[in-house]
């Protein structure tokens, strides 16, 4: 029996979690959060996004000619996103938008408000007092490693925090490493990568409170989860089969 309990005695530290190891935002009450309006920003357009853009004026008629026809005259219908973008603006490889009467214009690096800006500005020369909207409807991230439900998320949210895209994928695991989480994101055709302890809360007055498009989220598994991988899964499972092999060595003993 004292040979079992050395065998057990292993895989039970293995499976032992500190709260430390699982609980968030431990120093929560001693951080001082930055105001979200200095930390949050619009995102900026990337190759292959697909922009959903809405022009408006007093005169609707006037602003027909840079409108694509969508098939739909009630702009107030609630619209299908994957319609919306087939018929969207596909930001090409040289980050330039074709867009009806005005030709290509260029939009990779800028955000939607500057897009808007910059289509109004274009506009004015041929249309009075005209409005443009500007959404980014393909907005995409990824999940992978140790949370419950890995994948690629999409959202019509323009400014989405990391702990609500956690959400959307169902939280870490009790697996995941929360002290080591790894975010992939893409700024200028460029590749930034950053670490974050979600056991802290620094991290939150950093522009990666907010998640961006195409951001890849990478949670790591924690040790006990590394250890067991190349054995076996759980602890349950360790102790059925110690119990089987040690009900075997009673009957043999016998």
């Amino acid at each position: 029996m004292k040979k079992l309990f050395i065998l057990i005695v292993p895989f039970l530290i293995l499976s032992c979690a500190t709260r430390k190891e699982v609980i968030y935002y431990q120093d929560i009450d001693d951080q001082n959060l930055e105001p979200l309006a200095e930390i949050s920003s619009h995102p900026k357009i990337q190759v292959n996004d697909i922009l959903n853009i809405e022009v408006a004026a007093l005169n609707p008629e006037s602003v027909m000619p840079y409108k694509f026809d969508t098939g739909g005259s009630n702009q107030q219908q609630p619209r299908n996103v994957e319609l919306m973008k087939l018929m969207g603006y596909l930001v090409n490889s040289d980050g330039e938008i074709n867009f009806p009467q005005l030709g290509l214009i260029e939009v990779q690096g800028k955000n939607t408000q500057e897009v808007q800006q910059l289509l109004e500005k274009k506009l004015k020369q041929f249309v009075q007092d005209p409005t443009v909207r500007v959404r980014i409807i393909n907005f995409k991230f990824t999940f992978e490693g140790e949370v419950e439900k890995p994948g690629t998320y999409e959202t019509t949210e323009e400014n989405l925090t990391l702990p609500q895209a956690l959400g959307m994928a169902g939280g870490l695991s009790i697996r995941g490493k929360r002290e080591n989480i790894l975010i992939i994101r893409q700024v200028a055709g460029e590749r930034i990568v950053k670490r974050i302890d979600m056991t802290q809360s620094d991290w939150m007055n950093t522009e990666f409170f907010y998640i961006k498009p195409n951001d890849l989220i990478y949670v790591e598994p924690n040790n006990p989860r590394v250890a067991s991988a190349g054995f076996i899964s759980n602890v349950g499972t360790v102790i059925s089969v110690i119990s089987i092999l040690s009900s075997l060595i009673v009957l043999i003993s016998r």
